[in-house]
């Protein structure tokens, strides 16, 4: 209030002369004259000094917020939700990016297996070991979904990374997945049920049964048609972050591991309603 004074003392001043002219009374006062008085009131009345608060250090700003954090511990939980959600989404955006980046090397290889419908409307791809246990139980579930889905084109990538028979195997099958006069599915379920470690014998035994030369096929293992196909599929493998099998591709997304039927369905589905694995819910 202090700091009007020297206004509304002006101010009444001013009616009071004004009234004082009215009236008769007296002489107005010349500019001067106001100024000095005007002046003598201020100095009168001084603004009150404002003191500041002290300032916080360090230390005394983290006890704060963490004594703020303990009271109100929903704080953390919403701050790693946020985190993982940011992160989760991150990693969802670098792989869209990459699988678009390696869209041929993914889909249009000419020496991976396709297995169903070559026109089919919904395209998987499998990276996958002869001698993952997970692969082995992944198995049935793409058989019932090519049983139960016409629209469904599987792609097989051969990914070896467990044994030497598992890299073995693979340079047998990429030759077998080349030939188009060959039935790379059913060399593949052979395989699979086959007991024991898969490797070269027993890849060159499935490959036998199905009418292919042995001798040609192990001659062939290190042709540059298998190594361009291995290398390109390590590569995918390394841009995506893949390190374990089965590991599929649907659409812009990876799935890792065996996680059942089941749920490879619902992504199918997903993927031809809204053009991804999951899709959101009001």
């Amino acid at each position: 209030m202090k700091r009007f004074l020297p206004l509304v003392v002006v101010f009444l001043l001013g009616a009071l002369l004004g009234v004082g002219v009215l009236a008769g009374l007296r002489p107005v006062p010349n500019n001067d004259q106001i100024r000095a008085i005007a002046e003598t009131v201020v100095a009168e009345n001084p603004a009150p000094v404002v003191v500041p608060p002290p300032a916080l250090d360090a230390d005394q700003i983290l006890a704060l917020v963490e004594d703020h954090l303990v009271k109100t511990p929903s704080i953390l939980a919403r701050m790693t939700s946020a985190l993982q959600s940011a992160a989760e989404q991150e990693k969802a955006n670098k792989t869209k990016a990459t699988i678009a980046e390696m869209r041929d090397a993914i889909f249009a290889s000419p020496n991976h297996a396709v297995i169903g419908n070559t026109d089919g409307d919904i395209t998987l791809v499998e990276l996958f070991d002869y001698n993952c246990g997970y692969c082995r139980q992944a198995l049935p579930d793409l058989v019932a979904l090519l049983e139960e889905d016409t629209g469904i084109k599987l792609i097989l990538k051969e990914f070896p990374i467990l044994s030497q028979g598992s890299m073995d195997a693979a340079r047998v099958a990429v030759q077998v997945a080349a030939n188009p006069e060959v039935d790379y599915w059913a060399f593949y379920q052979r395989l699979y049920s086959t007991r024991g470690q898969i490797d070269r014998a027993a890849a060159l035994n499935a490959a036998a049964s199905l009418g292919l030369d042995p001798a040609a096929l192990q001659a062939g293992m290190n042709s540059d048609v298998v190594a361009t196909e291995l290398k390109a599929n390590y590569a995918i493998a390394e841009k995506l972050g893949i390190t374990g099998t089965p590991t599929f591709i649907l659409g812009d997304s990876v799935i890792a591991g065996a996680v059942g039927v089941d749920a490879l369905r619902a992504a199918i589905k997903n993927m031809r309603a809204c053009g991804a694995i999951t899709c959101e819910t009001d």
